[in-house]
């Protein structure tokens, strides 16, 4: 009985010791569980404090380096800096900057950071890479075109209806002292293409012919007349007439004595030098190492790695698509002629046009009304900003585009701007308008850069950087989105938006042709006028537009065929789960995103979903 109860006892004790080494290991195995939670929780806050500081830190070092960017994103502490962006010291500042951030980030666990910032990461990284590449080619040797003129940028800042303040005396004092750089910058350029013409990197002679005139419409005898004078006929009325009476002596002296000189010498740069030494071939091709530098330009404006001959074959493909659907609104709307004839009708009866300016810009303000109505029924998400419709400015309505988009001040200050080309009101058919606004301002341009630039909780390089392929994509995406929206019921304003469809289609064919196939100028503008109903006005500045800034025109119709293809992948995959509001805040709410970042975050997307 004893044993048995000693048996019993020592039982029950051995069980209570097993019992209490088993809560013992599971009190330790839950501290360690716990521990190591608390690691990866210290660990991926860590990466994430860690990340956010070295994007800021890069942020505000490229603030420094380039400080007209920091005017435009409503940082005001380089007003007066112009930022040379030529020399030497510039271009290795620039490197070690690249190389610099490209070794800090790669430090950080990607792994530890949390989804959204595993996506701005991965921005970040790519942008660094692909400006270490660009460096490899001699941009700098080609500083300015007659698309994208630095003395064209510096008129409109200084119009006072752009980025830069005159608000207060130190404003005015800024932009002269910004004015000085600019006069410095000048005279820089010349060296760089100097040293391009050495090089054989040189511009096409017809762009040349294009830049003279613009210089030369600076050159006025009168400073009083000056385009740089117009901050003068702003000054505000609280200035006291001493400080009126010093700013005028001060711009007048700097205009007269310094800025319309060295304007006139860069203009007879270009007369009398640049211009003999200028191209004869029109494509990239024709450029030493031409045909990679332009594969370079083509992959990073469409954020994709697609080669050149495949982005050519698409193009084909796209055109001969639209032009069947072209021929079917020819029958729908009764037109007995071939769609030659239905272009040619379409491009030139008074009837399809406005007869004065202002028609066509209060076309646009009751079109702008109508679409707003429509948008609530597709966006959870819509910018706080307003838009408004301007004409272009008459100093480069000749070569300008037939419209485009300003953002918004980062402080609300301003609203965005939709300008519209009114130089040639036969280049701006009423059949065009719908699509146009769709694109360039409402929910097009506009709702992707306002909405951009009024995230919060983003890094800043976020808000205020840019990728074409995504930016363009989504506005053309955006005229897609009106056939569902209703307003494109109406056969003649559908079929002008597969005109300017077929506009982003043909580049896809006339810049690779350009840049990669040795097509000539000529053969571009041929091509477009056989495959459209555009003015050969507008064919023409498409045409050399390509040949200034080649592969950027490609990354329209690339971005909108990818934003497409995600909305039909996310559309089948979820079934009645999917919500195209939804679809959109995914698309809009991190900011402007290479193609393959943007695919990884829908993909994660859909998955969350299912």
């Amino acid at each position: 009985m004893r044993k048995a109860v000693l048996a019993l006892s020592i039982g029950a004790i051995l069980g209570l010791t097993a019992c209490g080494e088993t809560e013992s290991k599971q009190t330790q195995q839950s501290a360690q569980t716990g521990q190591q939670a608390t690691e990866q929780v210290v660990e991926s806050q860590s990466a994430q404090q860690a990340y956010l500081q070295l994007v800021d830190n890069y942020f505000k070092d490229i603030l420094k380096l380039e400080p007209i960017y920091a005017t435009f994103v409503g940082v005001n502490d380089y007003n007066d800096q112009f930022g040379d962006g030529l020399s030497n010291e510039y271009l290795t500042q620039r490197h070690k900057l690249n190389t610099r951030y490209l070794k800090e980030v790669k430090k950080i666990d990607r792994d530890q950071l949390p989804s959204e910032l595993k996506l701005s990461y991965d921005m970040f990284t790519y942008d660094r890479n692909v400006a270490l590449a660009d460096e490899t080619f001699p941009n700098h040797f080609m500083p300015m075109n007659q698309f994208y003129s630095t003395v064209i940028s510096m008129v409109q800042l200084g119009s006072g209806e752009s980025a830069q303040p005159f608000k207060t005396v130190e404003d005015y004092q800024n932009w002269l002292n910004r004015l000085q750089g600019f006069i410095e910058w000048m005279k820089v350029a010349q060296v760089r293409m100097n040293e391009g013409i050495e090089s054989k990197v040189v511009l096409p002679r017809v762009l040349v012919e294009r830049i003279i005139p613009q210089l030369t419409a600076q050159l006025v005898d009168n400073v009083n007349d000056s385009l740089f004078y117009t901050p003068i006929n702003l000054m505000p009325e609280s200035f006291s007439d001493e400080d009126k009476r010093a700013i005028t002596q001060e711009y007048t002296k700097l205009i007269g004595e310094q800025l319309i000189p060295e304007l006139t010498s860069l203009r007879d740069y270009f007369q009398n030098t640049y211009i003999k030494s200028s191209r004869a071939t029109d494509g990239w091709w024709g450029l030493p190492n031409g045909k990679v530098w332009y594969q370079h330009l083509a992959n990073t404006h469409t954020t994709t790695t697609m080669p050149v001959d495949e982005i050519h074959k698409v193009g084909l493909d796209e055109v001969a698509r639209i032009l069947s659907e072209m021929d079917k609104v020819r029958v729908q709307v009764g037109f007995e002629g071939d769609l030659t004839a239905f272009f040619a009708s379409l491009s030139s009866e008074p009837q399809y046009f406005f007869s004065d300016r202002q028609g066509l810009i209060d076309g646009y303000m009751v079109l702008k009304d109508k679409i707003n109505l429509e948008l609530p029924k597709y966006f959870n998400v819509m910018p706080k900003a307003d838009y408004v419709v301007k004409p272009v400015e008459s100093f480069r309505e000749q070569s300008a585009a037939g419209a485009s988009y300003d953002a918004p001040a980062v402080d609300g200050s301003r609203p965005g701007v939709f300008y519209i080309n009114t130089y040639n009101l036969k280049a701006q058919p009423k059949w065009g308008m719908t699509t146009l606004s769709l694109h360039e301002a409402a929910p097009g341009h506009h709702f992707q850069i306002a909405i951009k630039q009024e995230l919060t909780g983003v890094p800043e390089f976020q808000r205020f950087g840019g990728y074409t392929a995504f930016e363009e994509g989504w506005a053309l995406y955006a005229e897609y989105l009106g056939i569902e929206m209703g307003l494109f019921n109406d056969p003649y304003q559908y079929f002008g938006k597969l005109s300017d469809e077929m506009l982003r289609a043909m580049r896809l064919v006339v810049d690779t042709g350009l840049h990669a196939k040795g097509w000539t100028r000529e053969q571009a503008i041929q091509y477009m006028k056989d495959n459209s109903p555009m003015a050969e006005s507008d064919i023409i500045a498409e045409v050399e537009r390509y040949m200034a800034i080649p592969g950027q025109a490609l990354s329209y119709k690339v971005g909108q065929l990818k934003i497409l293809s995600l909305r039909a992948q996310a559309e089948k995959e979820l079934g009645d789960k999917f919500d195209l509001k939804a679809y959109h805040d995914q698309v809009l709410t991190s900011g402007s995103l290479p193609m393959e970042v943007m695919e990884l975050k829908v993909n994660d997307w859909i998955a969350s979903q299912k």
